[in-house]
This record gives structure tokens, sequence and C-alpha cells, in this order.
């Protein structure tokens, strides 16, 4: 029953996330990644950049956030888990102070003794700019009650 409520899901997109420079910031702090690009402004504006982007590691660590809102309620769920990366790209930089958001398509189910794995297909898109950010293929657990 939960791994056909998978199979037939439709397409989901999240909201839109802004990635502003607080948020840039933080992320920058947490990892100690503190490459100019993604902090200096001035310097950034001399890159093919022209200006400061976002991590592509925070990008990714948005499907997080972006997951809680298109995930639908499935009944016997104990807890739902990363667990992995089958494929990650990140296509393209996203400038400071964009939008972005998620599209989510199941791929592909796995049945297991009492866990499904669910592999999604994710676009992560910039607002107003034709190519996403990133593509990946992510697959979460979930774990089910006996």
């Amino acid at each position: 029953m939960t791994a056909d409520l998978f199979r037939s899901l439709a397409p989901r997109v999240s909201d839109w996330f802004v990635l502003d420079q607080a948020r840039v910031q933080a992320f920058a702090d947490v990892t100690e990644d503190w490459q100019f690009i993604h902090l200096d402004p001035e310097k950034a504006a001399q890159t093919p950049f022209g200006g400061t982007v976002a991590h592509g590691f925070l990008t990714l660590s948005m499907l997080s956030a972006m997951s809680y809102q298109i995930m639908p309620e499935v009944p016997g769920v104990r807890a739902s888990v990363n667990y992995g990366f089958d494929r990650i790209r990140f296509v393209s930089p996203v400038r400071v102070g964009s939008r972005i958001r998620g599209s989510f398509t199941v791929a592909h189910v796995e049945e297991g003794e009492g866990h499904l794995n669910v592999s999604w297909d994710v676009i992560v898109e910039i607002e107003g700019k034709d190519r996403p950010a990133l593509a990946a293929q992510w697959i979460t657990r979930l774990q089910l009650e006996d």
C-alpha cells in the first residue's frame, strides 16, 4: 500500500526559498567554507559569476526543507532518513539573493524488509533562469512500522 502511494505520486514542487547573504554566511560559518566567491561581493564581482554565489552544498542541503513540504502524509512510517544520492550535478551557480525551489518526481520505489527506499529525481530551479541550479537523484529511506 505505501509503496503504491509513492509509485502513483504526481510530481511535486516546493515553495521558493531565498538564498540571501545571511543564509550564505551562516552556512559558511557552520562548514568553515569562507571562500571569497560566497562572502566578498567586491572580489566576487571580478569573477565570471559577477557577484557572490551560494555554496553548491548549501543549495543541495535545502532539499531537506523542500522535502518537508512535498512529502505526503504516509500512515505506518516510523521515520524517514536520508539514504544517499545516486547522482548530483551542480548545473548553474546561484547568485546570492536568488530564490530557488525544488521539483520532486518519484523515479523508483524499492521495497525491503521493514523499509522503502524512494528514489527522487530532483531539479532545483532558480527563479527567472532557464538552467537549474542542480539536478540529483536522491534516495530517502522510510522505516515502516511492524
